[in-house]
Protein backbone atom coordinates (compact mmCIF):
# COMPACT_ATOMS: atom_id res chain seq x y z
CA UNK A 1 0.00 0.00 0.00
CA UNK A 2 2.80 2.43 0.90
CA UNK A 3 4.63 1.59 -2.32
CA UNK A 4 1.46 2.21 -4.36
CA UNK A 5 0.91 5.54 -2.62
CA UNK A 6 4.52 6.57 -3.28
CA UNK A 7 4.16 5.67 -6.95
CA UNK A 8 0.96 7.77 -7.23
CA UNK A 9 2.66 10.77 -5.66
CA UNK A 10 5.77 10.32 -7.81
CA UNK A 11 3.67 10.26 -10.99
CA UNK A 12 1.83 13.43 -9.93
CA UNK A 13 5.04 15.24 -9.07
CA UNK A 14 6.72 14.36 -12.34
CA UNK A 15 3.68 14.82 -14.58
CA UNK A 16 2.23 18.03 -13.14
CA UNK A 17 4.87 20.44 -14.52
CA UNK A 18 4.02 19.27 -18.02
CA UNK A 19 0.44 20.46 -17.72
CA UNK A 20 0.14 22.82 -14.74
CA UNK A 21 1.89 25.89 -13.47
CA UNK A 22 1.91 25.06 -9.75
CA UNK A 23 4.03 27.59 -7.87
CA UNK A 24 7.10 26.10 -6.23
CA UNK A 25 6.33 25.08 -2.67
CA UNK A 26 2.59 25.81 -2.97
CA UNK A 27 1.61 22.52 -1.27
CA UNK A 28 4.68 22.02 0.94
CA UNK A 29 2.71 22.39 4.19
CA UNK A 30 0.32 19.61 3.08
CA UNK A 31 3.05 17.02 2.56
CA UNK A 32 2.42 13.71 4.34
CA UNK A 33 -0.94 14.74 5.86
CA UNK A 34 -4.29 12.94 5.64
CA UNK A 35 -7.88 13.31 6.82
CA UNK A 36 -9.17 16.46 8.53
CA UNK A 37 -5.61 17.66 9.16
CA UNK A 38 -4.94 17.74 5.42
CA UNK A 39 -8.32 19.39 4.82
CA UNK A 40 -7.51 22.15 7.33
CA UNK A 41 -4.08 22.80 5.85
CA UNK A 42 -5.42 22.94 2.30
CA UNK A 43 -8.00 25.44 3.48
CA UNK A 44 -5.18 27.60 4.84
CA UNK A 45 -3.41 27.37 1.46
CA UNK A 46 -6.38 28.28 -0.75
CA UNK A 47 -8.49 30.66 1.37
CA UNK A 48 -8.30 34.43 1.19
CA UNK A 49 -8.42 34.38 -2.60
CA UNK A 50 -8.85 37.49 -4.74
CA UNK A 51 -12.57 38.12 -5.14
CA UNK A 52 -14.41 39.50 -8.17
CA UNK A 53 -17.85 40.96 -8.59
CA UNK A 54 -20.48 38.87 -10.34
CA UNK A 55 -21.29 41.57 -12.90
CA UNK A 56 -19.70 44.98 -13.30
CA UNK A 57 -18.41 47.46 -15.86
CA UNK A 58 -14.84 46.44 -14.98
CA UNK A 59 -13.25 42.99 -14.83
CA UNK A 60 -15.91 40.53 -13.60
CA UNK A 61 -16.77 36.83 -13.69
CA UNK A 62 -18.09 37.05 -17.25
CA UNK A 63 -14.71 38.22 -18.49
CA UNK A 64 -12.74 35.52 -16.70
CA UNK A 65 -15.07 32.70 -17.78
CA UNK A 66 -14.55 33.73 -21.40
CA UNK A 67 -10.94 32.74 -20.89
CA UNK A 68 -11.39 29.79 -18.53
CA UNK A 69 -14.12 28.06 -20.58
CA UNK A 70 -12.94 29.10 -24.03
CA UNK A 71 -13.85 26.74 -26.86
CA UNK A 72 -10.51 25.38 -28.18
CA UNK A 73 -12.06 25.16 -31.65
CA UNK A 74 -13.34 28.76 -31.58
CA UNK A 75 -11.59 31.21 -29.26
CA UNK A 76 -14.56 33.61 -29.49
CA UNK A 77 -16.87 31.04 -27.89
CA UNK A 78 -17.31 29.32 -24.53
CA UNK A 79 -18.27 25.68 -23.91
CA UNK A 80 -21.21 24.63 -21.71
CA UNK A 81 -20.13 22.38 -18.84
CA UNK A 82 -23.18 20.07 -19.15
CA UNK A 83 -24.48 20.69 -22.67
CA UNK A 84 -21.14 21.00 -24.49
CA UNK A 85 -22.78 23.71 -26.60
CA UNK A 86 -20.35 26.22 -28.12
CA UNK A 87 -21.73 29.67 -27.31
CA UNK A 88 -20.92 33.24 -28.30
CA UNK A 89 -18.64 34.49 -25.50
CA UNK A 90 -18.96 38.27 -25.92
CA UNK A 91 -22.77 37.97 -26.04
CA UNK A 92 -22.89 37.09 -22.32
CA UNK A 93 -26.46 36.83 -20.94
CA UNK A 94 -28.12 39.30 -23.32
CA UNK A 95 -31.69 39.01 -21.95
CA UNK A 96 -31.51 35.18 -21.91
CA UNK A 97 -30.47 35.06 -25.57
CA UNK A 98 -26.84 34.33 -24.72
CA UNK A 99 -25.34 32.10 -22.03
CA UNK A 100 -25.28 32.01 -18.25
CA UNK A 101 -22.99 31.19 -15.33
CA UNK A 102 -23.60 27.85 -13.64
CA UNK A 103 -22.83 27.44 -9.94
CA UNK A 104 -21.66 23.81 -9.79
CA UNK A 105 -22.13 23.89 -6.01
CA UNK A 106 -25.67 25.22 -6.36
CA UNK A 107 -25.96 28.70 -4.87
CA UNK A 108 -29.12 27.75 -2.98
CA UNK A 109 -27.20 25.00 -1.11
CA UNK A 110 -26.22 27.43 1.62
CA UNK A 111 -28.28 30.25 0.12
CA UNK A 112 -25.24 32.34 -0.81
CA UNK A 113 -26.58 33.58 -4.13
CA UNK A 114 -24.12 35.64 -6.15
CA UNK A 115 -22.51 37.35 -3.18
CA UNK A 116 -18.91 38.39 -3.69
CA UNK A 117 -16.62 35.57 -2.53
CA UNK A 118 -18.42 32.22 -2.31
CA UNK A 119 -21.02 33.32 -4.89
CA UNK A 120 -18.40 34.48 -7.38
CA UNK A 121 -15.70 31.85 -6.81
CA UNK A 122 -14.53 31.07 -10.33
CA UNK A 123 -13.49 27.51 -9.52
CA UNK A 124 -17.21 26.92 -8.93
CA UNK A 125 -18.55 28.96 -11.86
CA UNK A 126 -18.78 27.48 -15.36
CA UNK A 127 -20.31 28.63 -18.61
CA UNK A 128 -23.64 27.02 -19.56
CA UNK A 129 -26.57 27.84 -21.79
CA UNK A 130 -29.50 29.46 -20.03
CA UNK A 131 -32.08 26.68 -20.20
CA UNK A 132 -29.70 23.80 -19.35
CA UNK A 133 -28.53 25.82 -16.36
CA UNK A 134 -32.15 26.27 -15.31
CA UNK A 135 -32.90 22.55 -15.79
CA UNK A 136 -30.01 21.52 -13.57
CA UNK A 137 -31.34 23.93 -10.91
CA UNK A 138 -29.98 22.74 -7.53
CA UNK A 139 -30.30 19.04 -8.29
CA UNK A 140 -28.04 16.61 -6.49
CA UNK A 141 -25.27 15.08 -8.57
CA UNK A 142 -26.07 11.41 -9.02
CA UNK A 143 -26.88 8.81 -11.64
CA UNK A 144 -29.93 9.70 -13.74
CA UNK A 145 -31.90 7.99 -16.48
CA UNK A 146 -33.41 10.61 -18.81
CA UNK A 147 -31.26 12.40 -21.36
CA UNK A 148 -31.76 16.13 -21.08
CA UNK A 149 -32.92 17.71 -24.33
CA UNK A 150 -32.71 21.47 -24.32
CA UNK A 151 -35.66 22.84 -26.25
CA UNK A 152 -35.44 26.60 -25.83
CA UNK A 153 -33.12 29.56 -26.26
CA UNK A 154 -30.48 30.26 -28.88
CA UNK A 155 -28.63 27.06 -27.99
CA UNK A 156 -30.73 23.90 -27.88
CA UNK A 157 -30.84 20.23 -28.77
CA UNK A 158 -29.90 16.94 -27.16
CA UNK A 159 -27.22 17.25 -24.47
CA UNK A 160 -24.91 14.48 -23.17
CA UNK A 161 -26.24 15.02 -19.63
CA UNK A 162 -29.07 13.22 -17.81
CA UNK A 163 -31.83 14.16 -15.40
CA UNK A 164 -34.89 12.52 -13.85
CA UNK A 165 -38.59 13.22 -13.40
CA UNK A 166 -38.81 11.04 -10.28
CA UNK A 167 -35.64 12.02 -8.36
CA UNK A 168 -34.01 15.42 -7.85
CA UNK A 169 -30.73 14.44 -9.54
CA UNK A 170 -28.45 15.52 -12.37
CA UNK A 171 -25.78 13.48 -14.16
CA UNK A 172 -23.26 15.56 -16.15
CA UNK A 173 -21.74 14.40 -19.40
CA UNK A 174 -19.02 11.78 -18.92
CA UNK A 175 -16.15 14.14 -19.84
CA UNK A 176 -17.08 16.48 -16.98
CA UNK A 177 -18.06 14.09 -14.17
CA UNK A 178 -14.65 14.14 -12.54
CA UNK A 179 -14.38 17.90 -13.08
CA UNK A 180 -17.71 18.43 -11.31
CA UNK A 181 -16.66 16.17 -8.44
CA UNK A 182 -13.39 18.04 -7.94
CA UNK A 183 -15.26 21.37 -7.91
CA UNK A 184 -17.54 20.09 -5.14
CA UNK A 185 -14.54 18.78 -3.17
CA UNK A 186 -12.83 22.16 -3.63
CA UNK A 187 -15.85 24.04 -2.28
CA UNK A 188 -16.09 21.81 0.79
CA UNK A 189 -12.44 22.55 1.61
CA UNK A 190 -12.33 26.23 0.65
CA UNK A 191 -15.37 27.19 2.77
CA UNK A 192 -14.90 25.92 6.32
CA UNK A 193 -16.91 28.46 8.30
CA UNK A 194 -14.01 30.77 9.11
CA UNK A 195 -14.17 34.57 9.14
CA UNK A 196 -17.93 34.62 8.74
CA UNK A 197 -17.91 32.36 5.68
CA UNK A 198 -20.23 29.41 5.20
CA UNK A 199 -19.19 25.91 6.22
CA UNK A 200 -19.93 23.82 3.12
CA UNK A 201 -19.97 20.05 3.58
CA UNK A 202 -20.57 16.91 1.53
CA UNK A 203 -23.50 14.59 2.14
CA UNK A 204 -24.45 11.16 0.80
CA UNK A 205 -28.14 12.07 1.04
CA UNK A 206 -30.28 13.37 -1.82
CA UNK A 207 -31.53 16.75 -0.66
CA UNK A 208 -34.93 18.12 -1.76
CA UNK A 209 -35.02 21.21 -3.95
CA UNK A 210 -36.35 23.28 -1.04
CA UNK A 211 -33.36 22.63 1.23
CA UNK A 212 -31.01 25.56 1.76
CA UNK A 213 -28.66 23.67 4.04
CA UNK A 214 -24.96 24.20 3.13
CA UNK A 215 -24.70 20.59 1.96
CA UNK A 216 -24.19 18.97 -1.44
CA UNK A 217 -24.41 15.40 -2.65
CA UNK A 218 -24.25 12.68 -3.56
CA UNK A 219 -20.80 12.33 -2.03
CA UNK A 220 -20.30 8.64 -2.84
CA UNK A 221 -21.25 9.16 -6.47
CA UNK A 222 -18.95 12.16 -6.73
CA UNK A 223 -16.11 10.12 -5.24
CA UNK A 224 -16.56 7.47 -7.93
CA UNK A 225 -16.78 10.07 -10.68
CA UNK A 226 -13.48 11.48 -9.48
CA UNK A 227 -11.88 8.04 -9.72
CA UNK A 228 -13.29 7.21 -13.13
CA UNK A 229 -12.89 10.55 -14.91
CA UNK A 230 -9.31 11.54 -14.19
CA UNK A 231 -7.86 15.03 -14.48
CA UNK A 232 -7.50 16.16 -18.08
CA UNK A 233 -5.10 18.64 -19.65
CA UNK A 234 -8.05 21.00 -20.20
CA UNK A 235 -8.95 20.85 -16.50
CA UNK A 236 -5.36 21.63 -15.51
CA UNK A 237 -5.30 24.53 -17.93
CA UNK A 238 -8.52 25.92 -16.45
CA UNK A 239 -7.02 25.67 -12.97
CA UNK A 240 -4.01 27.67 -14.16
CA UNK A 241 -6.29 30.33 -15.69
CA UNK A 242 -8.36 30.77 -12.52
CA UNK A 243 -5.17 30.96 -10.45
CA UNK A 244 -3.95 33.91 -12.52
CA UNK A 245 -6.99 35.88 -11.38
CA UNK A 246 -8.02 34.48 -7.98
CA UNK A 247 -4.52 33.57 -6.75
CA UNK A 248 -5.71 30.23 -5.45
CA UNK A 249 -5.86 26.77 -6.99
CA UNK A 250 -8.11 23.71 -6.86
CA UNK A 251 -5.84 21.27 -4.97
CA UNK A 252 -7.76 18.23 -6.22
CA UNK A 253 -6.83 19.08 -9.81
CA UNK A 254 -3.15 19.46 -8.91
CA UNK A 255 -3.12 16.47 -6.53
CA UNK A 256 -6.01 14.08 -7.25
CA UNK A 257 -4.75 11.76 -4.48
CA UNK A 258 -5.88 14.36 -1.91
CA UNK A 259 -9.47 13.22 -2.54
CA UNK A 260 -8.58 9.75 -1.30
CA UNK A 261 -6.50 11.11 1.56
CA UNK A 262 -9.38 13.27 2.86
CA UNK A 263 -12.56 11.46 1.81
CA UNK A 264 -11.49 7.90 1.08
CA UNK A 265 -12.09 6.61 4.60
CA UNK A 266 -15.70 7.84 4.47
CA UNK A 267 -16.70 7.35 0.85
CA UNK A 268 -14.04 5.17 -0.73
CA UNK A 269 -13.59 1.69 0.77
CA UNK A 270 -17.05 0.34 -0.09
CA UNK A 271 -17.00 1.64 -3.65
CA UNK A 272 -16.13 -0.17 -6.87
CA UNK A 273 -14.37 1.63 -9.71
CA UNK A 274 -16.52 1.73 -12.84
CA UNK A 275 -15.13 2.28 -16.29
CA UNK A 276 -18.05 2.42 -18.68
CA UNK A 277 -17.43 1.15 -22.19
CA UNK A 278 -20.85 1.12 -23.84
CA UNK A 279 -19.52 0.88 -27.41
CA UNK A 280 -17.26 -2.10 -26.77
CA UNK A 281 -19.84 -4.08 -24.83
CA UNK A 282 -22.31 -3.95 -27.70
CA UNK A 283 -19.93 -5.92 -29.91
CA UNK A 284 -19.12 -8.50 -27.25
CA UNK A 285 -22.26 -8.96 -25.15
CA UNK A 286 -26.03 -8.91 -25.26
CA UNK A 287 -27.77 -7.74 -22.08
CA UNK A 288 -31.58 -7.92 -22.03
CA UNK A 289 -34.13 -6.71 -21.21
CA UNK A 290 -33.14 -3.16 -20.35
CA UNK A 291 -34.94 -1.82 -18.38
CA UNK A 292 -35.91 -4.89 -16.36
CA UNK A 293 -38.02 -5.57 -13.28
CA UNK A 294 -36.94 -9.13 -12.55
CA UNK A 295 -34.46 -11.32 -14.45
CA UNK A 296 -31.86 -10.06 -16.90
CA UNK A 297 -29.78 -12.19 -19.25
CA UNK A 298 -26.13 -11.55 -20.05
CA UNK A 299 -24.94 -13.35 -23.16
CA UNK A 300 -21.31 -13.36 -24.24
CA UNK A 301 -20.76 -13.55 -27.98
CA UNK A 302 -17.10 -14.55 -27.66
CA UNK A 303 -15.36 -15.46 -24.40
CA UNK A 304 -16.83 -17.10 -21.32
CA UNK A 305 -17.91 -14.85 -18.46
CA UNK A 306 -15.83 -15.62 -15.39
CA UNK A 307 -17.05 -12.81 -13.11
CA UNK A 308 -20.11 -10.57 -13.09
CA UNK A 309 -20.57 -7.76 -10.55
CA UNK A 310 -23.77 -5.77 -9.99
CA UNK A 311 -22.95 -2.31 -8.62
CA UNK A 312 -25.46 0.30 -7.48
CA UNK A 313 -25.35 3.99 -8.42
CA UNK A 314 -23.34 4.79 -5.28
CA UNK A 315 -20.61 2.36 -6.30
CA UNK A 316 -21.56 -0.30 -3.75
CA UNK A 317 -21.21 -3.96 -4.77
CA UNK A 318 -24.62 -5.63 -4.33
CA UNK A 319 -24.15 -8.95 -6.17
CA UNK A 320 -21.25 -11.07 -7.38
CA UNK A 321 -21.57 -14.09 -9.69
CA UNK A 322 -18.80 -16.46 -10.91
CA UNK A 323 -20.54 -18.32 -13.74
CA UNK A 324 -17.79 -19.43 -16.18
CA UNK A 325 -20.40 -19.55 -18.91
CA UNK A 326 -21.42 -17.73 -22.08
CA UNK A 327 -24.99 -17.26 -20.80
CA UNK A 328 -25.97 -15.95 -17.36
CA UNK A 329 -29.43 -15.22 -15.91
CA UNK A 330 -29.48 -12.87 -12.92
CA UNK A 331 -32.45 -12.48 -10.60
CA UNK A 332 -32.81 -8.84 -9.56
CA UNK A 333 -36.15 -9.13 -7.76
CA UNK A 334 -34.71 -8.05 -4.42
CA UNK A 335 -32.98 -4.91 -5.70
CA UNK A 336 -34.57 -1.47 -5.43
CA UNK A 337 -35.54 0.42 -8.57
CA UNK A 338 -32.80 2.59 -10.02
CA UNK A 339 -29.68 2.63 -12.14
CA UNK A 340 -27.10 -0.13 -11.73
CA UNK A 341 -23.88 -1.13 -13.47
CA UNK A 342 -22.91 -4.60 -14.59
CA UNK A 343 -19.17 -5.10 -14.54
CA UNK A 344 -18.24 -8.12 -16.61
CA UNK A 345 -14.87 -9.89 -16.77
CA UNK A 346 -14.23 -12.49 -19.47
CA UNK A 347 -11.91 -15.51 -19.56
CA UNK A 348 -9.15 -13.42 -21.15
CA UNK A 349 -9.22 -10.94 -18.28
CA UNK A 350 -10.91 -8.12 -20.22
CA UNK A 351 -13.50 -6.03 -18.40
CA UNK A 352 -16.64 -4.35 -19.69
CA UNK A 353 -19.31 -2.21 -18.01
CA UNK A 354 -22.99 -1.97 -18.86
CA UNK A 355 -25.55 0.51 -17.52
CA UNK A 356 -28.74 -1.31 -16.43
CA UNK A 357 -32.04 0.24 -15.33
CA UNK A 358 -34.19 -1.71 -12.86
CA UNK A 359 -37.83 -0.63 -12.56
Amino acid sequence: MKAAKFLTILICLTASPLFSQIPTGYYNSASGLIGDTLKDVLNDIIDGHTEFTYTSSSLDTWDILKKADKDPANSNNVIGIYSAFSMDGPLEYNSAQGWSREHVWAKSRGNFGTSRGVGTDLHNLHAEDVSTNSARNNRNFDTATTQYIDGSGNYNGATPSYTSSSQWVWEPRDEMKGDVARVIFYMSVRYEGENGELDLELTDSLLPSSSQLPLHGNARTLYNWHLNDTVSIAERSRNDTIYKYQNNRNPFVDHPEYVRDIYGATYGPSTVSINENETTIESNYKVYPNPSNSIITVESIKEKIIELLVIDSKGKLVLKVLPFSNLVDINLDELKSGMYFLKIKDSKGKEYTHRQLIQ
